[in-house]
């Protein structure tokens, strides 16, 4: 059984043979005698990431009656545990019927955890950090089969959460969890680029979670809101002149929002607001490129004015960009690593090779301001230019030699980008 594409059609996985375990010793066994593996999560990577001579997928393993099936609450530690082959959206359904609550979602709620986590994948909120940070503790199966079990506080633990999969098969994780909370929706449309130089940092923070989107024209089209009900409501009437608006909206302007979750101000549980798009619908058919980059948050309007001089070579290619922020963490491998981050995150056009010409400008004009790639996203940086962006990039990669020596995680990609700088 082959892979197959991703979800966005423009990566064709190359491995041979797809694994589909259905227990834990299965994933053992698998994993000790493949001379090359990853792991296959939802395909949201837009690039070889995930790819290996040989993948295995988690997902039978997550079925009821197996050792990792469940989503497992526990009110009083204030933890859910998953499989590794679980998705956001399954986990929310589990966390909504238990009044639970996870502290933030990324766009989308249809990826897996493992994956979201592995690539230091975040939504947004000055506030609150990237989704890999929710993790307590977590469960690999290393290259020689071993189970490796690391806590939050352990030695290495940092290091091992974005673990880029570079490590081992992550079987399990132990996240955080809260009680359930409220979130209403609201967004402003026609914010003036003035506006946005001189109030950045009170824009996003106006809300517990705020996104913006531009094509880079005349003004920051809208402004996403989300407010949990439990700290005050939206901001009143205007927002530094942006307006509100009557309509729902989808980030991209000419499309449908029926796919997009509530607006206009109706409150709903945190799983049915912080995500832009609802779980029921598949947002788009996946005909599209992302980039993302993550820099100091000190150093936003700075780099949202360099990328605006690439305005014109950009916009013909963008079907929306969305700026949005990440609370530091201590991942070794996180894109928010010691700095509280603002992401530029651009959905293209499905033309690679147009995005790929136009890459090599957009992470020129970001270098001055150390721009970390998102490791799932389409980028240019090798590992030489991506190495001095880390501080424990070489004790991360150290780590990687200790728990896989035989390299059986490497693949083509972890060793252009992160392995050989």
């Amino acid at each position: 059984m082959t892979a197959g594409k991703n979800w966005a059609g423009n990566y064709a996985y190359r491995a041979e043979r797809l694994h589909r375990p259905t227990t834990l010793e299965q994933v053992q066994e698998i994993v000790a005698t493949a001379p090359r593996i990853r792991v296959l999560g939802s395909r949201h990577s837009f690039t070889g990431i995930a790819d290996s001579a040989e993948l295995v997928s988690l997902e039978a393993v997550h079925a009821a009656g197996t050792p990792l099936a469940g989503i497992d609450v526990d009110l009083k530690a204030r933890t859910v545990s998953v499989g590794g082959g679980v998705k956001y959206g399954e986990l929310a359904e589990v966390l909504r019927d238990a009044g639970a609550a996870l502290h933030n979602l990324a766009s989308l709620p249809h990826i897996s955890v493992a994956g979201a986590v592995a690539t230091a994948t975040h939504g947004s909120g000055v506030t609150n950090g990237n989704l890999a940070t929710a993790v307590r503790a977590m469960e690999m199966v290393t290259s020689s089969g071993e189970i490796v079990r690391a806590s939050r506080g352990d030695t290495d633990f940092d290091g091992m959460v974005v673990g880029l999969g570079a490590l081992g098969a992550v079987t399990r994780l132990t996240l955080d969890i809260e009680p359930a909370f409220e979130v209403e929706q609201r967004v402003f449309e026609g914010l003036a680029w003035e506006a946005l130089d001189e109030h950045f940092d009170e824009i996003t923070a106006c809300g517990y979670s705020v996104s913006l989107f531009t094509r880079w024209g005349d003004d920051v089209e809208m402004v996403w809101v989300k407010t949990r009900t439990d700290q005050g409501g939206a901001p009143d009437g205007d927002l530094f002149g942006a307006v509100p608006a009557v309509v729902d909206r989808n980030p991209v302007v000419e499309l449908d929002p029926t796919s997009c979750t509530p607006q206009l101000g109706r409150p709903g549980l945190w799983s049915d607001r912080l995500p832009h798009f609802r779980l029921g619908f598949t947002p788009s058919a996946g005909d599209e490129l992302q980039s993302e980059y993550l820099l100091p948050h000190r150093s936003a309007v700075a780099a949202i004015q360099a990328v605006r001089s690439l305005a014109d070579r950009i916009r013909p290619l963008l079907l929306t960009c969305e700026i949005r922020t990440v609370a530091a963490d201590r991942l070794w491998m996180s894109t928010a690593y010691d700095q509280a981050s603002v992401g530029l995150h651009f959905t293209w056009k499905p033309t690679p090779a147009a995005v790929t010409d136009v890459l090599v400008d957009l992470e020129r004009v970001l270098s001055p301001f150390a721009a970390r790639p998102h490791w799932g996203k389409v980028f240019r940086a090798d590992a030489a230019a991506i190495a001095p962006l880390y501080e424990r990039h070489a004790d991360f990669v150290r780590l990687t030699e200790r728990l896989d020596p035989r390299g059986a995680f490497h693949n083509a990609w972890l060793e252009e980008h992160v392995l050989n700088s």
